[in-house]
């Protein structure tokens, strides 16, 4: 079977399953699984696939922006587990940066009950999450995304270029191994971006459903931050590849 012919057979059998494996491919068409790993290369090259561990899957449609309301009650269970291992980090007379997100706003639900911290965010859902509790509180102040509760534009830039802090939680719409971490505009990615640079350590918060996807815009590669706390259904191979990048837990 020439090229051409064979990559078009691969692209009919991932739009039928989903996913190919390059054991099952090299069995199936009788070649190499080097040749194999060739077409896939040059399928990822045009754009047709996204390659993965053992195999490829069809490129996915790009993460948008979900209002607070839609997201709020979706992947509750895997948040809150996110949350409870994010908290163990957290230490006494710390200044944490809280980024805006359910997964986030869950870690502020629990940091409710500590004392002894200074909390930034410029997320107004969490800010209000905090406003009976005895910590010391501050929102970054800046224009409000409506619908989604998060601070942006040249008040929330200038404040998170002032600051240190000892910790941040990274919230993310998409995470990927090549594109690294993805938000859906220019404008979220520079606060977040800007959030990074003020932390001495970074730690993402994500559930699983947010790997293996892109968003529009680019807010960092997973090298540059710490590690990675995620829930238990991400598979054994995707935290095998992940961790080639980052500490994933």
């Amino acid at each position: 079977m020439q090229p051409n012919k064979r990559r078009e057979w691969i692209l009919q059998l991932l739009k039928d399953n989903g996913k190919v494996e390059i054991d099952e491919l090299a069995r199936e068409l009788d070649v190499s699984t080097m040749t194999i790993r060739r077409d896939l290369d040059q399928l990822e090259e045009d754009g047709q696939v996204i390659r993965i561990h053992g195999g490829a899957v069809l490129p996915k449609p790009l993460i948008t922006e979900t209002p607070f309301i839609t997201k709020e009650s979706k992947r509750m269970d895997q948040k809150r587990a996110i949350a409870n291992k994010a908290i163990s980090y957290i230490k006494d007379g710390q200044t944490i940066l809280l980024d805006s997100g359910t997964t986030t706003l869950e870690l502020a639900r629990l940091l409710k009950q500590r004392e002894n911290l200074t909390i930034i965010t410029n997320d107004i859902k969490i800010a209000a999450e905090l406003l009976d509790s005895q910590l010391r509180v501050i929102v970054t102040g800046g224009e409000l995304q409506n619908d989604v509760g998060a601070l942006f534009g040249p008040q929330t830039h200038q404040l998170l270029k002032d600051i240190h802090v000892d910790l941040f939680f990274l919230g993310a719409h998409a995470i990927d191994l090549k594109a690294g971490v993805t938000s859906p505009t220019f404008e979220k990615s520079l606060v977040k971006q800007l959030m990074i640079q003020s932390a001495e350590n970074t730690w993402l918060l994500a559930d699983s459903s947010k790997i293996q996807q892109k968003a529009f815009s680019k807010v960092c590669d997973l090298k540059e931050i710490n590690g990675f706390i995620t829930d238990n259904e991400i598979s054994i191979d995707t935290k095998k590849e992940l961790s080639e990048f980052i500490e994933v837990l």
